[in-house]
C-alpha cells in the first residue's frame, strides 16, 4: 500500500530567530517535542514552508522543525539581500539547532533544500543524523546554465522565447542580472513583469502540459517576486560556493545515512545530479521514480518520501535500541 502524507497538525511553537544583521528567521515546530528531530528546508532559493511540509512525518515520532530562510517566507524583512549568503542560511541553522537544544538531527530537503542540506552537512557532520533529500541540486554552473542559457530551453522553445523576449538584445548575454536588476527595481510594475516572466519560465519547465499560464496573469503576489529576487541573487553569484564544492567535499559524508530520491521526469534539475552524488557516495539509498517530475507532489513522489523518513526513524531507533 502507498503512503499517503500524515493528517494536517498545527505547530506547537512559533518563533522569529534574530539571526543578525537585521534578520529574523521564521521557524515553526511541530509533532512531538520529545521525538526525533528533523529539519524541512525548502527550496528556491527563497521559497517558504508550507503547511503540508509538515505531513511527510510521523507527528508521533518525529520533531518536526520548519525554517523559513533569511528573506523568504514569514522570515523578515521580505526579500532582503544584504547579509544573505549560503554560509548565513548555515549558521541560521546552526544557530537553530543550539537554540532548540538539538544534539543531532535528520535534513529533509528539495532541490535547493537539497544543495543547501547537503552543504550544512559538509560543515556540520557530526551533528547530522542523516539526510533524506530529493531532486538534488548541485549548484554548479552546468546547472545554473541548464535552466537559465542552454539546456532545457530546447524542450519548452515557446516559453523560452517569452522568456528571452522580455528582456532586450543588448542584455541576454546574461538574462540572470537582467531579470535580478528589474526584480530590484525601484518600480513596481517593472517588478511586477520581471517577476511574472520569471515564474511563467519556471513554471513551464516544472508543470511542462500541466502548466496554465492563464493563472499568472493578475498581478504577481510579493512573496513571488521575493523568491524570484532572492533566486537570481543567488543564480548570479554562483550560489555563494565554489565551483563543484558540494561533489568535492562529499567524501565527509561517507558514513552518513542518505538517501536520494529523483523523478526521471525532473526538468528543472535532471537526474544526472542525483546520479553524480550517488556515485561519489556509493553507499547512499538512491531511488528513481519514473512518473515524477521535480515536485513533491503526486503518489509515487509522497509515498518514496514518507517511506523514507518512517524507515529512517524505525532503523535508527531500533539501531539506538540496540
Amino acid at each position: 500500500m502507498k503512503k499517503t502524507l500524515y493528517p494536517s497538525i498545527e505547530p506547537f511553537a512559533v518563533q522569529w530567530f534574530k539571526a543578525g544583521d537585521g534578520h529574523e528567521v521564521y521557524v515553526e515546530q511541530v509533532g512531538n517535542p520529545k521525538g526525533m528531530p528533523v529539519i524541512f528546508l525548502h527550496g528556491g532559493p527563497g521559497s517558504s514552508c508550507k503547511d503540508h511540509h509538515r505531513c511527510f512525518f510521523d507527528p508521533d515520532k518525529y520533531h518536526i522543525i520548519l525554517m523559513d530562510q533569511r528573506g523568504a517566507g514569514r522570515s523578515r524583512p521580505l526579500a532582503k539581500l544584504e547579509h544573505n549568503t549560503t554560509a548565513h542560511l548555515i549558521a541560521d541553522m546552526e544557530m537553530i539547532r543550539q537554540d532548540l537544544g538539538v544534539s543531532q538531527w535528520l535534513l529533509f530537503g528539495g532541490s535547493w533544500g537539497a544543495s543547501l542540506a547537503l552543504l550544512y552537512a559538509q560543515a556540520h557532520t557530526n551533528k547530522v543524523l542523516g539526510l533524506i533529500i530529493r531532486g538534488t541540486f548541485l549548484a554548479r554552473r552546468c546547472d545554473a546554465e541548464w535552466f537559465l542559457k542552454e539546456g532545457v530551453n530546447r524542450l519548452y522553445p515557446e516559453a523560452w522565447q517569452r522568456f528571452v523576449d522580455a528582456i532586450p538584445q543588448d542584455e541576454r548575454n546574461d538574462l540572470v542580472s537582467a531579470y535580478h536588476r528589474r526584480l530590484v527595481s525601484a518600480e513596481p510594475q517593472i517588478r511586477q513583469e520581471a517577476g511574472r516572466e520569471w515564474d511563467m519560465w519556471g513554471g513551464a519547465v516544472v508543470l511542462g502540459e500541466q502548466f496554465n499560464a492563464d493563472e499568472l496573469s493578475g498581478d504577481v503576489p510579493e512573496g513571488a517576486i521575493a523568491q524570484a529576487t532572492i533566486e537570481t541573487h543567488y543564480a548570479k553569484n554562483g550560489y555563494f560556493i565554489s565551483e563543484n564544492q558540494i561533489l568535492n567535499d562529499a567524501s565527509c559524508l561517507a558514513n552518513t545515512p542518505l538517501t536520494i530520491i529523483h523523478g526521471r521526469l525532473d526538468y528543472m534539475c535532471p537526474i544526472e545530479s542525483s546520479f553524480s552524488l550517488s556515485r561519489v557516495l556509493p553507499h547512499a539509498r538512491f531511488i528513481d521514480l519514473a512518473n515524477s517530475n521535480h515536485l513533491a507532489h503526486g503518489e509515487e513522489m509522497i509515498d518514496a518520501l514518507v517511506s523514507a523518513a518512517d524507515e529512517f526513524c524505525a532503523k535508527t531507533l531500533l539501531e539506538l535500541k540496540g
